[in-house]
């Protein structure tokens, strides 16, 4: 059988074509057959049926139970997960099988399985394939390659989709130019860290900090040389902080880092030995940065901290820029 010869008929089921030699050598093309004994169990093998699927015709869903196991003789299957109108999970061809997991499982199918063409199948009952089981070591061999198979398959789907998963987890947290987390992450995490530190009575600084003139920068060396800088400033923002400083891009030109357990001072010394980095680097278009540093006080929130570190880098800028402000 193949599918270019298949005269569609309305789901029809009938029994299994094929006798002696020429059964042998259908069910033996067949990974569920393969090495079974077929006098052994040929009497059953006659209770197995056939069904023919028109392309898109459903097979399987999960609102109705099911009791066969469905093997792909020729044609093939499509697997939908949630919905027949969402793209396949996997399709099934040739040899392949559907509906075995409900049956070992005893639950009701959990997707959709629709024909993705016109398809030849063979049909096992449940009380068929128990017998077979029983009967036949092959066979039930047969059947654990089939389950550890599609086992393995939903667990490779499993863990690209994990993967995709957090590739859109960090997208959403993450900066595209710089590479730094961004102002969404930036109001959750910074939140949640002032909040431990209150409540440990740990100290905590935030510097706010901006390239200078940026905008006739942008306009004088163009946009591209403006993305430049920024990836600049935020390299040099990696290399001078300690793993347990927090790091973001606010929005523009401006980044912000809250230290926790850093008094003033200290996030003031950091802060300037960025701003003299930055100034010192060599290249075509000269980049400085001003900042502004602020203490957490009792009974701060996020925004008066902010406030009072965008106070700070005010001054900075009041004072010259390239510099630091507290």
């Amino acid at each position: 059988m193949d599918g270019t010869d298949f005269d569609h008929r309305d789901t029809v089921i009938g029994p299994f074509e094929g006798t002696g030699d020429t059964a042998d050598a259908a069910y033996a093309g067949l990974r569920l057959f393969r090495d079974v004994d077929h006098v052994a169990v040929g009497h059953y093998l006659k209770q197995t049926g056939r069904r023919d699927l028109a392309e898109g015709e459903v097979l399987i869903s999960p609102d109705t139970s099911n009791t066969c196991v469905y093997v792909v003789l020729s044609g093939s299957l499509n697997i939908h997960l949630e919905s027949v109108e969402n793209a396949p999970l996997t399709t099934l061809g040739p040899g392949q099988c559907a509906g075995e997991m409900s049956l070992i499982e005893e639950r009701d199918p959990s997707a959709w399985v629709v024909a993705a063409r016109d398809s030849h199948l063979m049909v096992i009952d449940q009380r068929v394939l128990w017998r077979l089981i029983d009967l036949s070591h092959a066979f039930s061999r047969n059947l654990l390659v089939v389950l550890s198979s599609r086992l393995r398959k939903d667990n490779d789907v499993i863990a690209d989709s994990v993967g995709i998963l957090r590739e859109f987890e960090r997208h959403a947290v993450t900066d595209a130019l710089t590479d730094l987390h961004n102002r969404h992450w930036l109001d959750d995490m910074f939140r949640r860290r002032m909040q431990r530190c209150a409540q440990s009575g740990e100290d905590a600084a935030l510097i706010m900090a901006d390239v200078d003139r940026f905008k006739a920068y942008n306009d004088h060396y163009g946009h591209i040389a403006g993305d430049r800088a920024l990836r600049l400033v935020a390299d040099h923002l990696k290399r001078h902080f300690r793993p347990t400083d927090m790091l973001a891009r606010f929005g523009g030109d401006e980044f912000a880092i809250l230290l926790p357990g850093a008094a003033v001072g200290d996030a003031v010394t950091i802060a300037e030995r960025v701003v003299a980095a930055v100034a010192a680097n060599e290249g075509e278009e000269p980049v400085t940065l001003s900042a502004g540093v602020a203490g957490m006080k009792a009974g701060d929130s996020l925004e008066s901290l902010l406030r009072r570190a965008d106070d700070a880098l005010y001054r900075a800028k009041i004072a010259g820029r390239n510099r630091v402000s507290c």
